[in-house]
């Protein structure tokens, strides 16, 4: 983000506070205006000609940046495994674990691995978990059987 006597181009297509389109100015007319309303001149792009360039009030600039940045992160997707015989207190841990995953931002893949016809075990297993877990995150797909595991995929909620 480009702001104020960094903007390095002869004129810019000014906007001013409220949104209304103050036209083509120079750039020393865009600062002296900035200047005089207390207020920062902001190129919103580079790309154009004249750069399109925004009156923003003082500290929305630096909040506006933040926010974009941090749309911006991709969400990553976490593993966390189980197994079908698993004990009440480690169940208990794995849900608070996949709990602060998903608010944070990022996805959680639950995992369970399955010995032999344990099947229907690991499935009712990970039932429990996305139904002890949907006040947080939502599932992709149903749960998947797959050779030696069962998994289910949960994204955040946000």
């Amino acid at each position: 983000m480009i702001m104020n006597e960094k903007i390095k181009a002869a004129e810019v297509a000014l906007t001013g506070l409220n949104g209304e389109d103050l036209g083509i100015v120079l750039i020393s007319e865009a600062l002296a205006m900035a200047k005089k309303l207390k207020v920062d001149l902001v190129c919103m792009s580079l790309m154009s000609s004249p750069p399109p360039c925004k009156l923003i009030g003082a500290g929305e600039a630096k909040r506006e940046k933040q926010q974009a940045k941090a749309s911006e992160r991709q969400m990553k997707v976490k593993e966390i495994r189980l197994t079908p015989q698993i004990e009440d207190h480690d169940y208990d841990t794995k849900q608070r674990q996949a709990e602060k995953i998903l608010e944070s931002g990022d996805a959680v893949l639950l995992v369970v691995r399955i010995k032999g016809k344990e099947g229907a075990v690991a499935k009712e297993l990970l039932e429990r978990l996305m139904k002890d877990l949907s006040h947080v995150g939502r599932k992709t797909t149903g749960v998947q059987l797959s050779g030696k595991q069962a998994a289910v995929q949960l994204n955040p909620d946000k």
